[in-house]
């Protein structure tokens, strides 16, 4: 199979169904930066101090669905639904809830960093809130599943989360942010 074909010399794609649109359309947007997220994942997966792994590749995979369904066209993204349950985001609450019960109470807004696995996580955070706005954003204009705007959301707190959790494991002090005013 060769990689390149040459059809999007132009700058434009076809999303699943067969339309031709610009590679800067919305939907291309949502599902690149969607694209974006899981290969930083794949980074994190790699730079796992605490066991976290096969979530995250589980985690990787549902974004997979998720590009999928975001890359149909309209008539078929209403056949492509993800195969994205209550049970993913429950699964996401689960894990934030069993690392949240080891960390200390958060009284301020944290400085992100103190170790390149941490600062890694708050980069992938920071990713899918953004794939997140696109998302919101092509939900104004086109189908999109309600479940992929709450995955993407409890994500986003999963990364934050998971940021303090290696914190910790890496004996890493948090930085508390402190208005100056």
């Amino acid at each position: 199979m060769k990689i390149y074909t040459k059809t999007g010399d132009k700058g434009v794609t076809s999303l699943l169904g067969g339309t031709r649109v610009s590679k800067a359309h919305l939907r291309i947007e949502a599902y690149g930066t969607v694209d974006e997220l899981n290969s930083y994942l794949g980074l994190l997966r790699d730079l796992d101090p605490a066991g976290n792994a096969p979530l995250i590749q589980n985690i990787q995979d549902r974004l997979f669905s998720i590009g999928s369904s975001l890359a149909a066209e309209n008539d078929r993204a209403k056949e492509m639904k993800p195969d994205l349950t209550d049970s993913d985001i429950e699964s996401l609450e689960k894990a934030i809830d069993q690392m949240n019960e080891e960390l200390p109470q958060m009284k301020n807004f944290i400085i992100p960093g103190g170790h390149v696995s941490v600062s890694h996580c708050h980069i992938a955070r920071c990713i899918c809130r953004r794939a997140e706005r696109q998302v919101i954003r092509m939900a104004d204009e086109e189908v999109v599943e309600p479940n992929v705007i709450m995955y993407l959301n409890r994500l986003s707190d999963y990364l934050f989360v998971l940021a303090r959790y290696w914190g910790l494991k890496l004996d890493v002090k948090e930085i508390p942010w402190r208005s100056k005013g």
